[in-house]
């Protein structure tokens, strides 16, 4: 697969089927993902995955789980100005639309949104963690990381849905997978294969213009 086929076909996957993911695919997916740029080559990447019996073990962790949570960050701005807040809303109502989910139906929206965490029913994920020392360069270096998997994935006939979800949830994951006190979660990652006969996959978010965001000098 070419790159740009890669870059082209990548989607954010939102139903898995349960084929398994073998955990030698994801190493080696891995091990060629950590050639991403990285400033100062620090690699700022911390990666645990879920496959098999840990993702199970995972998954009732998180359901039996009943204390509040912190989240680690705020995922979008308090006040998100234009053209990002349209951007935004647009693509929840692209996706709601395709699943057949009316504006004032909150109960089946919620519920939309919960299947974020289980992983869109992907038998497999990891979760991105980075040191709090950390600032933005090196959060960007982990974007790349993150790019570079999702098209490899791509390439090796995976789909991925990157999930900044999952930092509602930092404190359960960081209990569950005994991470330092130092690090932070920035996201998880659903990993598998897509359901081909899900509404929801076939949601194609759409991107500005380039003469909105780019200029020529």
């Amino acid at each position: 697969m070419e790159v740009t086929e890669a870059v082209l076909s990548r989607t954010s996957v939102r139903a898995f089927t349960n084929t398994p993911v073998s955990n030698d695919l994801i190493k080696d997916l891995l091990i060629k993902s950590s050639r991403s740029a990285s400033g100062g080559n620090l690699q700022p990447w911390k990666i645990y995955i879920l496959n098999n019996n840990s993702m199970n073990d995972f998954l009732v962790f998180q359901e039996n789980w009943d204390q509040p949570e912190t989240p680690a960050y705020d995922i979008y701005p308090p006040k998100l100005k234009e053209p990002y807040r349209t951007s935004r809303f647009q693509l929840g109502e692209q996706m709601y639309e395709l699943l057949g989910i009316g504006r004032d139906d909150q109960e089946a929206r919620l519920n939309q949104v919960m299947k974020n965490f289980k992983f869109f029913g992907a038998p497999c994920a990891f979760f991105c963690f980075v040191d709090r020392q950390m600032g933005p360069p090196q959060w960007s270096d982990l974007g790349m990381f993150l790019q570079t998997f999702m098209l490899l994935a791509k390439e090796a006939g995976l789909d991925t849905c990157a999930q900044e979800a999952w930092s509602i949830k930092h404190d359960s994951v960081s209990k569950f997978i005994k991470s330092s006190d130092e690090d932070i979660l920035f996201c998880g990652m659903s990993i598998g294969y897509q359901d081909k006969d899900s509404p929801v996959n076939s949601l194609k978010s759409e991107r500005r213009a380039i003469d909105e965001w780019a200029r020529f000098l």
